[in-house]
């Protein structure tokens, strides 16, 4: 009588093993999707605003997507050791993230959804790593039978065939795509002034200097190694308000522009009346103490309408409503507009949104967005313009 007792233990067994064997591949198909993801979205933001100066400004793109790489062949050969890292890293970046969403903007279901995979999933995938494994671990004895001939070798390796190749050939086509892009485009090299015969608008475009965003940091940035600003709206627009420069103002406190009640904000109206434009002088190469009235922001339309490929204008416009311009040929990052060298790929406005939001556009006039007033990066410059004489 022992016999089929320990035979119906043994298939009881060979079924809780094979349960959690399909639950730990479910979790390495959702783990290598969560890795594909983050290298769709390295590979195409390195060729987007990480394509500029030195080769090591492409690295920090590269590294989620290699890290969530390495962790996925981690926990495919350990996957007890590797979900628990996950669980730790992937709460680690839960807390940091939420934190910071809830401190600044408070709790909206779009970011919630839009980070859940690169967030609470890791977590839930890691308890997955963890229970089969430790099935896995238990019932060492309990085997799946294997195919024999051509597809042994894929059976028994689908996991990490599937967790390299899938990003591989993610980043095999991102680069299909961008690479030859990047490699015609034309840089004369000149970061002169430029006059730009747009669209229906014909500007003068200050040459590199301050007017160009070169050189303007915060005291605080000092050792900041990027060649373009990283000013706020809010900044350049309180530029001329005493004292004047760059930093602290009465009533303003530096970047602080507070989202929810506007305390803070600079407006449309000290961005012509105090803005750092206003005070550039007349060959766009010096700042001066008091207002030159040559130079300007911007408008979106102005900018849209001046951008080009090739030195030929795009014929861009923009209906004011809508997050993109319409172009006849889609521009890229060249001058006379743009400086591909810089790590700037958006330019402010001088059109407000709101009262704590202000528009910006980007090189290939896919956006037409807009962000907080006090938003400033390496990525976030601007560029001064005036009539021509």
């Amino acid at each position: 009588m022992s016999a089929p007792t320990a035979s119906v233990h043994t298939s009881d067994k060979s079924k809780k093993v094979y349960r959690w064997r399909i639950v730990g591949n479910v979790a390495v198909v959702l783990l290598v999707a969560v890795t594909t993801l983050w290298a769709y979205w390295g590979m195409a933001e390195m060729y987007y605003e990480g394509w500029w100066g030195e080769w090591t400004n492409r690295l920090p793109y590269l590294i989620p997507g290699t890290a969530f790489l390495l962790l996925s062949l981690l926990i495919i050969r350990w996957p007890r050791l590797g979900g628990w890292l996950l669980i730790l890293l992937g709460g680690g970046f839960t807390a940091f993230y939420w934190s910071v969403q809830f401190s600044r903007w408070g709790f909206n279901w779009e970011a919630f959804l839009s980070m859940f995979p690169v967030s609470g999933l890791l977590v839930l995938l890691g308890v997955c790593f963890v229970l089969a494994g430790s099935a896995q671990r238990h019932y060492p004895q309990v085997q799946t039978p294997s195919s024999a001939g051509r597809w042994a070798f894929v059976q028994r390796n689908w996991r990490y065939l599937l967790a390299v190749g899938l990003p591989l050939l993610v980043a095999i086509v991102v680069s299909a795509i961008n690479v030859p892009i990047i490699l015609a485009r034309v840089d004369d090299g000149d970061r002169g002034a430029q006059l730009v015969i747009g669209n229906g608008v014909t500007l003068v475009w200050a040459p590199a200097g301050p007017g160009w965003g070169r050189g303007m940091l915060r005291a605080d940035q000092k050792n900041f190694n990027q060649p373009g600003a990283v000013l706020s709206w809010n900044e350049i627009a309180l530029y001329g308000r005493p004292p004047i420069g760059v930093g602290d103002k009465p009533g303003f406190v530096g970047l602080a522009c507070d989202s929810s009640t506007d305390a803070g904000c600079a407006t449309q109206v000290d961005m012509a009346a105090t803005g750092l434009c206003r005070y550039l002088s007349a060959d766009g190469l010096q700042l001066q103490n008091e207002p030159q009235d040559i130079w300007r922001m911007p408008t979106v339309d102005e900018m849209v309408r001046s951008l080009a490929r090739h030195g030929a204008n795009s014929g861009c416009t923009w209906d004011g409503k809508t997050d993109s311009a319409e172009c006849a040929i889609t521009p890229d990052k060249e001058p006379p507009l743009w400086d591909p060298d810089s790590s700037a790929v958006y330019y402010w406005a001088a059109d407000e949104y709101n009262l704590v939001e202000a528009y910006y556009i980007n090189y290939n006039g896919n956006a037409v967005h807009s962000q907080p007033k006090s938003f400033g990066n390496a990525r976030h410059g601007y560029r001064c313009v005036r009539e021509p004489e």
